[in-house]
């Protein structure tokens, strides 16, 4: 059984396939619209009416749904970046390029990449009073800069594997990772500055950060 609340759509499972597929089924109408109605395929026109119309339906509440990018879930990452990929081969004089190329040329980033990214401006938001909810979501270490695993324990296996999908332990590995000057920027806008600067600065590092989703996906 599937409930619709507040636009997203949960089973009895407490998992988001259902959501996931209304999301993809909503994104390809819209490239379907602008597909049969979009004359001009300028690069900048199209990059606007994806970022105002078919990404917004791939990202909405996706905090609570993004899934860990583990053995299980890769099927459902590469089907909703298969949008974008799509999207992209519409647009003037660079629809053969690799998508790789096509990204760089549109300055976009992957989905797999911009999820990531928003889960950690989501707990930076949480974790400094930004916004009002969430306070007791994190278990903190002692200098409060990093985030801990949950101890909570449970037999029952689903469980478990349920609560490895949610935002304080998805998040919590790429978060320990960030070095303290970006965990600890003044507002929001510094805050994704800030990660942009780590991210040019260790690009090429294969440390499993944020961005090394968009290489696995690539």
């Amino acid at each position: 059984q599937s409930e619709k609340d507040l636009g997203v759509v949960v089973n009895n499972q407490l998992k988001w396939n259902d959501n996931i597929n209304s999301c993809i089924k909503d994104a390809n109408r819209m490239i379907a619209w602008v597909t049969r109605n979009i004359l001009n395929r300028d690069s900048d026109i199209l990059t606007r009416i994806y970022k105002t119309i078919i990404r917004p339906k791939l990202e909405y509440c996706v905090q609570i749904w993004n899934m860990s990018n583990c053995y299980g879930n890769w099927s459902t990452i590469l089907e909703l970046e298969s949008i974008q990929r799509r999207f992209t081969r519409l647009v003037n004089d660079i629809g053969l390029l690799p998508y790789s190329e096509r990204l760089k040329k549109l300055n976009l980033t992957t989905l797999g990449e911009r999820r990531l990214r928003g889960d950690l401006i989501e707990t930076y938001k949480i974790l400094n009073d930004k916004v009002q909810y969430g306070e007791n979501l994190f278990r903190l270490s002692r200098s409060r800069k990093n985030i801990l695993h949950s101890s909570a324990q449970s037999n029952d296996s689903d469980i478990c594997k349920l609560r490895a999908h949610f935002l304080p332990e998805r998040v919590c590995n790429y978060w320990n990772k960030l070095p303290n000057y970006v965990k600890s920027s003044n507002d929001v806008n510094s805050f994704k500055s800030n990660l942009e600067v780590f991210k040019n600065e260790c690009l090429h590092e294969n440390d499993n950060n944020y961005w090394h989703v968009s290489k696995l996906i690539l």
